[in-house]
């Protein structure tokens, strides 16, 4: 058996569906990713990108060219943000994350549903490369946005992949994939602990006041006064 066949043969079954190992290690390595990326770790691109790699194998074995061209996108997009996170931490020493402006708020939600839009009549046109185009569309789109905005470290991004899981787990759940939408509520854990985290660090520290008792030193007393006059 080859590496690819492994890859696609069963890791397990729960709820009745059939978990292959290369969704398996794929999804760990999502999650792992995430919460690597919560912590601000630079190591959330390479979990990201091998994550892409392990389904890029899969999708090609399987020979679903929709799947391969989905992930080499992703692959592109978590050597940009590997790039990104490198290069802020070179010029400040850490990676800064902050509030998108409207601006970019705005380009976020018009690249979500016009990509969306785009890739569903995409997926219709051709029906072997998607197993439902609109949801599976906008899925792929909002985690995809959801990844530049991360490789930008906009606090955003936690509201774009929490986008993400409120059409994933009823979908999963509906679709009778039971194990794929608890694997999506996890995905909602992490976001919400991440949005938190980032939240704070990127909120203005609270301007410093001076100590009490340099203002009082600052001016001269009654004494100090009566002193000077004698």
């Amino acid at each position: 058996m080859s590496a690819l066949d492994w890859l696609d043969g069963t890791a397990f079954t729960a709820f009745d569906q059939r978990i292959i190992w290369s969704d398996l290690i794929g999804n760990v390595l999502g999650l792992g990713a995430l919460a690597l990326g919560w912590r601000r770790s630079v190591l959330a691109w390479p979990a990201q990108l091998l994550s892409g790699l392990v389904l890029v194998a899969a999708y090609w074995h399987a020979h679903l060219s929709g799947g391969v061209g989905k992930q080499l996108l992703v692959i592109v997009v978590a050597l940009w943000g590997w790039w990104q996170w490198q290069r802020g931490r070179r010029d400040s020493g850490t990676v800064e994350v902050r509030f998108a402006s409207w601006r970019e708020r705005a380009v976020m939600v018009a690249a979500l549903a016009l990509g969306t839009a785009a890739l569903a009549l995409f997926f219709e046109a051709n029906p072997g490369m998607s197993w439902d185009p609109w949801p599976d569309a906008y899925i792929f789109v909002g985690s995809v946005v959801a990844m530049v905005a991360m490789a930008r470290g906009l606090v955003e991004f936690w509201l774009a992949w929490l986008a993400v899981d409120l059409v994933g787990v009823p979908l999963a759940f509906n679709g009778g994939l039971a194990f794929s939408a608890l694997v999506y509520l996890l995905y909602g854990v992490l976001v919400l602990l991440g949005l938190r985290t980032w939240w704070t660090e990127s909120r203005p520290a609270p301007p410093t006041e001076p100590p009490t008792g340099a203002a009082e030193g600052a001016a001269p007393g009654p004494a100090g006064l009566e002193g000077a006059t004698a």
